[in-house]
């Protein structure tokens, strides 16, 4: 099998001279111009607790392919820190990474014709783009996790990213001293590695090591850990092994595949960020996810993880017990996973996680039996109604209740309803709102995260709900509903809602609606306009134009 499939346009054909003569260059061998040519491509850069350690990581890979006779040639693209830009109008961004990391894969490992892709990641948006990426490549690819970060420490509390937006909540709240504030601040995040509940980064590094496209325990093994750094080595094997095999991600990015993704989202109690990003990355291989499928498994999978934001610990906690594997083990041997599908190490799941071993559950409380969960159906649901007809997604951990009826409380974005907070505007019994930051509306569809904490924080957690056309962060917790579509820009009910207008939410019926006589609402939207998008220029802009909805995964290379 020759390995060099693509490569060889460059290194081969004897009427490319330009593109030899950069090889040796760079300082290819004639003996070098025969091998495979694998691209190692790191969200690395120094800005983000996320991202620091990925370049030192991507080097490790890099030597461990060059051992594995094969070329090794690192590139960068870019990231944005969730952690950072939430609260601010950087974080309209985050989505719109996605999309540019994905194009940016996919320019450069076509452009310059690599015969297999090894992706370092760590942020959010970081692996879904490169698994999109790989998708439209469809050639030899696997990702690697950076890895999730410790858990801080203060005061004899464990702390993560969550303890200090909700710590702002507190302190708005009377409830925390200006020290005690700063103390939180200056220990939750101790080092490199993603933020550590079950967040986005996690729940999306869990569903790529189930749907095969990641080394078994690349989602539970630590950023700074041993394993992390013997994993780059396992990665340059399995790369190998998938450049001899030519197995592509289309071969092993299978439907079933996808339902052992959804499966392993919905046990650990994911983030609801994984609605768009699975929809989407099963586009890029010519596979269709709908809500709908979220529906269908988060209806006939137990969520059994104790795991923040709503449970008690954190990923390297279930890393002690035995990771991601273990759980998969778990689900496998109780019928809930396909074990014949293909993975990255050329074996199938089943084969391995052939020798792992049982859960055991008397000597831990992370996780819980199937027959006695912590809630007997998943977490996410799918909402339906006047205010959402083409879909909406609440995440209910079970604390909140099922049913939410309230007076609405209008925010149009987000540094409207932190102020709100701050001069105590929301009071119990109210359905925050959010609109007019979806997908077009911000653009790029920000997450909610400072709003929920703040909430939180302030002691409003039970006593309100929350519901907009943006999105979550894996760390909001509470009764939220989010990726409301319509989204406001484009003529959604939301729109329409004004200050005290009832608004109800029904978990049990999947129900979302404004509680406004029909007659009322017409008089509302011969008055409606539709704003001007915010930006007039620039990546937002093109993403504004392009963007599909919540509902369609958010891509952005569909007509």
């Amino acid at each position: 099998m020759e390995l060099n499939k693509y490569s060889k346009t460059l290194t081969q054909d004897m009427t490319l001279p330009g593109a030899q003569a950069m090889f040796y260059a760079i300082g290819l061998t004639e003996e070098d111009l025969k091998k495979a040519q694998v691209g190692i491509g790191s969200t690395g850069f120094d800005g983000n607790s996320c991202n620091m350690h990925l370049n030192a990581l991507a080097n490790e890979v890099k030597q461990a392919v060059w051992s594995q006779g094969l070329v090794g040639l690192n590139f960068n693209t870019i990231g944005v820190s969730d952690g950072m830009s939430n609260g601010t109008d950087g974080m309209r961004y985050s989505l719109v990474s996605r999309e540019v990391i994905a194009d940016s894969i996919e320019t450069i490992c076509g452009g310059q014709y690599y015969d297999g892709l090894i992706a370092v990641v760590g942020c959010d948006k970081n692996m879904p783009a490169s698994i999109i990426a790989m998708g439209r490549l469809n050639r030899p690819a696997l990702m690697m996790y950076g890895g999730t970060i410790a858990a801080g420490h203060y005061k004899g509390k464990s702390l993560n990213i969550v303890s200090a937006f909700e710590a702002l909540g507190e302190k708005l709240a009377d409830k925390l001293s200006d020290e005690d504030y700063k103390g939180i601040i200056q220990n939750s995040c101790p080092g490199a590695g993603a933020c550590g509940g079950m967040y986005t980064a996690n729940t999306m590094a869990s569903a790529i090591e189930a749907l095969g496209m990641a080394l078994p325990y690349t989602s539970s093994n630590p950023a700074l850990s041993k394993e992390k750094s013997n994993e780059c080595i396992d990665a340059a094997k399995a790369i190998y092994g998938l450049l001899e095999k030519d197995l592509k991600p289309r071969d092993i990015m299978t439907l079933k595949a996808f339902e052992n993704a959804l499966t392993v989202v919905m046990a650990l109690g994911g983030s609801t960020n994984a609605v768009i990003h699975l929809i989407a990355m099963a586009k890029s291989v010519g596979i269709k996810i709908t809500q709908e499928d979220f529906q269908r498994f988060s209806d006939k999978t137990p969520m059994i993880a104790d795991l923040k934001p709503s449970g008690k610990y954190l990923m390297e906690d279930l890393h002690k017990i035995g990771g991601t594997p273990i759980v998969m083990k778990y689900l496998l041997d109780k019928g809930y996973l396909h074990g014949d599908c293909i993975t990255v190490t050329g074996k199938t799941l089943a084969e391995n996680l052939k020798d792992i071993p049982a859960l055991n559950f008397e000597n831990q409380d992370i996780l819980f039996p199937l027959e006695k969960p912590l809630k007997k159906s998943g977490f996410i649901q799918v909402l339906y109604g006047n205010l959402a007809e083409k879909g909406s997604v609440a995440k209910i951990s079970g604390k909140e209740g099922d049913r939410f009826k309230g007076t609405a409380r209008v925010f149009n974005g987000e540094k409207e309803v932190t102020e709100g907070i701050r001069s105590k505007k929301i009071k119990e019994g109210d359905v925050v709102v959010i609109r007019h930051v979806g997908p077009k509306g911000a653009p790029g569809m920000p997450e909610m995260l400072k709003p929920t904490s703040l909430i939180m924080g302030s002691g409003l957690g039970k006593s309100v709900a929350l519901i907009t056309d943006g999105r979550f962060s894996g760390g909001t917790h509470g009764f939220v509903v989010g990726h409301i579509t319509p989204e406001a820009h484009e003529g959604g009910l939301l729109a329409l809602v004004e200050d005290g207008d009832w608004i109800e939410i029904d978990i049990k019926k999947r129900q979302l609606n404004l509680l406004v006589e029909e007659k009322t609402l017409a008089i509302r939207r011969s008055h409606y306009k539709q704003p001007e998008l915010k930006v007039t220029s620039g990546v937002l802009y093109k993403y504004a134009k392009q963007v599909k909805t919540a509902a369609d995964g958010c891509v952005t290379d569909e007509s």
